[in-house]
């Protein structure tokens, strides 16, 4: 038995490919029917290591009751959100408008015109827990189409006019300033958990952007904030402290159960976090958490061609966390009796355990005082069980390639051999960007998704912006104009095709495209910056290389847009005030003179990049891209300028002398 998801690509859509609902994907053959026969459609979104999404359709879309009403009353249309974000934040908007609250799997019920009426998120199959059943609902709403057709046409038309409204943004007309940021940096302290770290309490996410802000804006007391959240998301269960990589969130206040899905776009910016972590503090255990992260994407997200993964289940073998958790009779027989004892000592694993069926989730929270282990000893039997833990069925993997996850992996490679100096992130960062160049980039336009071969779906404005800066942090890195090439073909193409030059920002979507209700302009910073902070971020860093103008102009003006919307709440705004601060903050350049392979000329970068945060500090190769400041050329000898404004300090010659310089500096920048 298949449905018409069978030939998808989509590792999620193919999940549902045997269900007895007669499933169809987005696209104008499904549109067209619901039309032609005039039924609503159900929309179910979703994504593949979804664990929610996994229960329903085990419950609900693999019922053949189930089935039978979704066949004979609706048209039934499957989307994987990470495919089409576009639709997921449309509709999401619509579910929380409806019912205050959303979460995947998304559920909808549309007019054949794509208004929402009515919408939810899991559904039991029979009324449960306060929950209506799934089979009853869709009775009730194939009765109301059928009886009452003109009052679900006018809720749906209410709706959305509502989420039109709600949508507008009021384009301000003036650059928010520094105050802002206090204002901000205040509410974080209001909502600091002091003991556990985070903000808010359960169930906590990583919050990647409220720590860069701090530690480039925050006093030393809000830094503490920041270093607490970092220490305690890595003692607890959410940090794999076997293969590296975290978990999408933590389930309690504590950090220490997690859910245990892992995400490239997660990963890959707490992978800055902690390498920006290092560069403030100068701690290993930063480093070594930036190292394991990143060894993690390589290991187990990354393809044979370049690109990266987009993520790996919560579940394997039908149960959560299985491939995760330990008792200590697992950890016996992978390390032997005596290593065992002091393994599980050290790690949490207990008879007890702190997870389901007395099992354990793996952390360092309970380690008792003298009870840690070297570090010699604690790296090569966190390995051995590593290993061990291979043997089991390891969560399943959704291997497509998502251009915005993979710009965001992109620049956590070219960061990590900036600061850590490892020659295989560099490579593996070069890998990712001539795979994006090589399937992605057609006929001047970006693709947003590659698997097995085939690349599909014109991206959106979050992947151009999201690789734009992706090939800044590279350039940055290598020095190769290749790299700086494609991101000026980049920001020319998100003016081209997603500016709006009347009232400044930029549409998630271009204006040609014709299964949207309507263009959204994506300002709110979620789990990933909005495409309007990664546009803004990026066209302002590409800017200041190329003395590109109109980029400038349409970065800053991003920020101006959105300027109102900061201010009232600037909690949903984090990554945006991230690129105000760049813009803000009085430009410092380091430019280089001489050939970027010259040892001394890495060496000096070298200490650029283990002082401060990119953005903060410009690097150029003179002898190759652009001339210095002043008009001064190259001059063939390895030199070092230094300049604030149009003001260059002398140039000096050794990476000794151009820490000292930056030292001073430092405060400022």
């Amino acid at each position: 038995m298949t449905n018409h998801l069978a030939h998808s690509l989509s590792p999620y859509l193919l999940q549902h490919a045997h269900n007895p609902v007669d499933w169809h994907p987005w696209g104008e053959e499904a549109l067209a029917k619901a039309k032609a026969e005039q039924k609503p459609i159900f929309l179910s979104i979703g994504y593949s290591a979804c664990h929610w999404c996994h229960v329903m359709e085990r419950e609900s879309f693999e019922n053949f009751a189930v089935a039978e009403v979704l066949n004979r009353h609706f048209v039934s249309i499957k989307v994987d959100r990470e495919e089409r974000p576009d639709l997921d934040d449309l509709y999401m908007d619509a579910v929380q408008t409806l019912t205050g609250r959303g979460g995947w799997p998304m559920s909808v019920w549309l007019t054949p015109d794509l208004e929402p009426f009515y919408g939810g998120t899991y559904f039991p199959p029979e009324p449960r827990g306060g929950m209506p059943g799934f089979v009853p609902l869709l009775t009730r709403i194939a009765e109301l189409w059928e009886r009452d057709r003109a009052g679900l046409l006018d809720q749906a038309n209410q709706l959305t006019a509502e989420l039109r409204k709600q949508a507008e943004v009021e384009a301000g007309r003036q650059v928010p300033e520094a105050p802002l940021f206090e204002a901000v940096l205040a509410q974080l302290r209001r909502s600091f958990d002091a003991r556990w770290g985070g903000f808010g309490g359960a169930p906590k996410f990583p919050q990647h952007m409220a720590i860069e802000l701090i530690l480039a804006r925050g006093t030393a007391q809000d830094q503490a904030m920041a270093i607490r959240t970092l220490d305690a998301m890595w003692e607890g269960g959410m940090y794999d402290h076997l293969g590296g990589g975290f978990a999408r969130y933590s389930v309690d206040g504590q950090w220490l159960v997690p859910h245990f899905e892992k995400m490239l776009y997660d990963n890959a910016q707490l992978a800055c976090c902690y390498l920006a972590a290092y560069q403030a503090t100068g701690e290993e255990r930063y480093a070594q958490v930036a190292r394991e992260t990143l060894d993690y994407l390589l290991r187990d997200l990354g393809d044979a061609g370049g690109g990266f993964h987009s993520s790996e289940d919560a579940d394997s073998e039908g149960e959560e966390g299985k491939f995760y958790v330990f008792t200590p009779a697992d950890v016996q027989e992978a390390l032997g009796e005596a290593d065992a004892a002091r393994f599980c000592r050290a790690y949490g694993i207990s008879e007890g355990g702190n997870f389901e069926h007395g099992q354990s989730v793996v952390h360092r929270f309970s380690c008792p005082e003298g009870a840690a282990l070297a570090p010699g000893d604690d790296r090569a039997l966190r390995e051995a069980l590593r290993l061990w833990r291979n043997r089991r069925v390891r969560p399943g993997k959704d291997d497509k390639v998502l251009a915005s996850w993979n710009g965001l992996a992109l620049s956590a490679m070219a960061r990590g051999f900036q600061v850590l100096g490892d020659t295989r992130y560099l490579e593996a960062a070069q890998a990712c960007a001539a795979f994006l160049r090589r399937e992605l980039w057609q006929g001047g336009r970006l693709l947003r998704v590659w698997r097995q071969g085939r690349a599909h779906t014109e991206g959106f404005l979050e992947d151009h912006a999201a690789v734009l800066e992706g090939l800044v942090d590279l350039f940055e890195s290598d020095f190769d104009a290749t790299w700086l090439n494609w991101a000026e073909a980049l920001g020319e193409a998100l003016l081209a095709r997603f500016h709006d030059a009347a009232e400044g920002g930029f549409f998630s979507t271009e204006a040609h495209q014709g299964d949207l209700l309507f263009r959204l302009k994506p300002g709110f910073d979620n789990a990933i910056p909005s495409g309007n902070t990664l546009a803004a971020r990026g066209l302002l860093r590409l800017s200041r290389h190329l003395e590109r103008e109109d980029f400038r102009v349409a970065g800053e003006g991003a920020l101006r847009c959105f300027g109102p919307w900061m201010e009232r709440a600037p909690r949903a705004f984090l990554g945006m005030l991230n690129a105000l601060d760049l813009l803000l903050r009085e430009r410092l350049d380091v430019a280089l003179s001489g050939q970027p392979t010259d040892p001394a000329i890495r060496e000096m970068l070298n200490e650029v990049h283990r002082r401060f945060l990119p953005g903060r500090v410009l690097s150029v190769s003179a002898d190759q891209l652009l001339p210095l400041h002043e008009g001064r050329g190259a001059t063939g000898k390895v030199m070092a300028f230094v300049c604030r404004g149009n003001a260059c300090a002398p140039p000096v010659t050794s990476a000794s002398a151009l820490a000292a310089l930056l030292q001073v500096n430092a405060a400022t920048v």
